[in-house]
C-alpha cells in the first residue's frame, strides 16, 4: 500500500507542476461565485419533468424523494470536496483540476477508462436529449399559436421529425468546424434562459391552482392499470428526479476556481449546501405546483404538454427560452418577442436550427476529441486519420478538412439524430440518462476516491456505512433504468 501511495503522490505532484510553476492560475472564486456556478449547473431542462414525477409518486413520496435526492447530492459533493487536494484535503500541496483527473489519480488507469466510457455515454445522451427537447419546444410554439388562432379544441398537429432532420443536416456541416463554440457569454445566456422558463412554469402552475380554487392530486399519485404499470411509472419518475439533481462531474472544476484561505473544501461544502437548498426549494415549488394544478392530467413536460394554453405569448416565450438555453442563439430572442407571426416563427426556426451548433458542440466536442485522439494514437501512420487537406471555394477562405473528421463526425451526427427520431420521448430519455449516470458518476466513484483519500480501512464503521449508501444508490439506478427502458418500449409500441 505504501508504494501505491508514493506513486499516487508522485503523479499528483507531476500533474500539478505545470499549473503551479510555469503557468500559475489566479483563483479568485468565493462562496457566492461557487453558489452561482452550482445553481447554473444544476437547474436545466430536467425541472420541466418534475411535476410529472411528483404526479407518479403522489403528495408524500414525491416531495420526500426530491429531498432525499438533495441529501444524496450533498453527501456525494462533500466526499468529492475532500478529494480536491492531496494528501491533506485542506492544506495538501497538490491540486486536482477535474473529475476525470481525480478518478485517474485516485483509482488508477483502468477505472479511469471505465469512467471515460460512462462520461462519453453521458455526453452523447445529452446530445440526443437536446435534439428531442429543442424540437418539442419548437413544435409547442407552433401549437400554441395555432390554439390561440383556432381555439383549444383544434387539432394543431405538428411533428418533430422535420426539425430533427434539419438540425442534423446543419450539424453535419457545422461539426466540421473546430472550436467554433468558444463564446464566453454562452453560459450566462444559458443560466438566464433556464431561470426564465423554470420561473414561468412555476408561475403558471401557481396561477392555475388559484384559478382552480383547489389543490389537485392524491397521496398515491396517478392511478395505473396494474401494480406493475404503477411500478414502472414510479421507477421512471426516480430516473427523472435523478437527472435533475447531481452535478458531480463539475464539483472539482468549480472548487478549482476558489481562492484560499479558507480551505477550498470548506468553502465548497458551504456553497453546495446553500445551492442545493435553493435548488430543492425551487424544484419542490415547480413540481408541487404543477401537480397541484393538473393532478392526474399533469403533462410530462410542463411547457409542451399543453396544460396551459393562455397567455399564449408567455408560453411561447418560455419555450423560446428552452430552445435558447439549448442552442445558445442569443439573437433569436429579440426576433421572437417582437412578433409572433408565422413569418417570424419561420425565421426563429431557421436561425435557431442554424445556431444550434453552439451549445450542442459543448457536448459533442469532447466526444469528437476523445475519438480522434484514440484513432491518432492507434493509427499514427494513417493518412486517412492524420492528413489535412485544404478546400478552396470562390470568395471564401480556405477550409481545412480531414477524412477521419468528416466521416466520424458525420456518422456521429447521423446516429444521434436517428436515435432521437426513433425515441423522441422526453420523460423516458431524461429518466434513462438520469438513472444511468446517477450511481456511477455521482455515488460510486466519489465514494471510492474518498476511501483512498482518507485511507478508510475495510469493515470499519465508515466503510460499512458508505458501502451501504453506495449499494442503495445502485438499486436506484437499476430500478430507474428498468422503468425508463420499459417506458421507452411501451411508448414505441403504442
Amino acid at each position: 500500500m505504501g508504494g501505491e501511495e508514493e506513486d499516487l503522490q508522485s503523479s499528483l505532484i507531476t500533474s500539478t507542476s505545470y499549473d503551479e510553476k510555469e503557468e500559475p492560475i489566479k483563483r479568485n472564486g468565493t462562496l457566492w461565485t461557487a453558489i452561482a456556478h452550482i445553481i447554473t449547473g444544476v437547474i436545466g431542462a430536467g425541472v420541466l419533468s418534475l411535476a410529472w414525477s411528483v404526479a407518479q409518486l403522489g403528495w408524500i413520496a414525491g416531495p420526500l424523494l426530491m429531498i432525499i435526492f438533495a441529501a444524496l447530492t450533498i453527501v456525494s459533493t462533500n466526499l468529492l470536496c475532500d478529494c480536491y487536494r492531496y494528501p491533506d484535503p485542506e492544506v495538501g500541496p497538490s491540486r486536482i483540476r477535474s473529475y476525470m483527473e481525480a478518478v485517474n489519480l485516485y483509482l488508477g488507469e483502468k477505472t479511469h477508462k471505465v469512467c471515460g466510457v460512462i462520461l462519453q455515454e453521458s455526453l452523447i445522451g445529452c446530445g440526443i436529449a437536446y435534439i428531442i427537447t429543442a424540437a418539442s419546444s419548437i413544435r409547442a410554439i407552433q401549437r400554441s399559436n395555432c390554439y390561440h388562432r383556432e381555439g383549444h379544441e383544434a387539432t394543431c398537429a405538428y411533428g418533430d421529425y422535420f426539425y430533427m432532420l434539419l438540425f442534423g443536416l446543419i450539424q453535419i456541416v457545422m461539426s466540421q468546424i473546430p472550436n467554433f463554440h468558444n463564446m464566453e457569454w454562452l453560459s450566462v445566456v444559458a443560466a438566464i434562459m433556464s431561470f426564465s422558463y423554470s420561473s414561468i412554469g412555476l408561475g403558471l402552475g401557481f396561477a392555475q391552482v388559484i384559478a382552480n380554487g383547489k389543490i389537485q392530486g392524491s397521496i398515491t399519485g396517478v392511478p395505473a392499470g396494474s401494480v406493475a404499470d404503477k411500478l414502472w411509472l414510479v421507477f421512471q419518475a426516480l430516473g427523472d428526479i435523478a437527472f435533475a439533481y447531481p452535478y458531480s462531474i463539475i464539483v472539482i472544476e468549480i472548487q478549482d476556481t476558489l481562492k484560499s484561505p479558507p480551505p477550498e473544501n470548506k468553502t465548497m461544502k458551504k456553497a453546495s449546501m446553500a445551492a442545493i437548498f435553493i435548488t430543492t426549494f425551487f424544484y419542490l415549488c415547480c413540481g408541487c405546483f404543477g401537480y397541484a394544478a393538473f393532478g392526474n392530467a399533469t403533462p410530462g413536460n410542463l411547457l409542451t404538454g399543453f396544460g396551459f394554453y393562455e397567455p399564449y405569448w408567455l408560453i411561447d416565450f418560455a419555450n423560446a427560452c428552452v430552445v435558447l438555453h439549448l442552442v445558445g442563439g442569443y439573437q433569436v430572442l429579440t426576433i421572437f418577442i417582437s412578433n409572433f407571426s408565422e413569418i417570424m416563427l419561420l425565421g426563429l426556426l431557421v436561425v435557431t436550427l442554424f445556431s444550434a451548433y453552439f451549445l450542442r458542440q459543448i457536448y459533442s466536442q469532447p466526444v469528437f476529441a476523445f475519438a480522434e485522439r484514440w484513432f491518432a494514437k492507434k493509427f499514427p501512420c494513417s493518412e486517412f486519420v492524420n492528413n489535412f487537406y485544404t478546400l478552396k471555394l470562390p470568395l471564401l477562405p480556405g477550409f481545412k478538412w480531414n477524412p477521419l473528421r468528416l466521416c466520424f463526425r458525420t456518422a456521429y451526427v447521423i446516429s444521434t439524430t436517428a436515435i432521437a427520431m426513433v425515441f423522441p420521448y422526453f420523460n423516458q430519455i431524461l429518466g434513462l440518462l438520469g438513472a444511468l449516470n446517477f450511481w456511477p458518476l455521482a455515488i460510486y466513484f466519489p465514494v471510492e476516491m474518498y476511501f483512498v483519500q482518507k485511507k478508510v480501512e475495510a469493515w470499519t464503521r465508515k466503510w460499512i456505512v458508505l458501502r451501504i449508501f453506495s449499494f442503495a444508490c445502485f438499486l436506484v439506478t437499476v430500478v430507474g433504468c428498468v422503468g425508463s427502458l420499459e417506458g421507452l418500449i411501451s411508448a414505441k409500441l403504442s
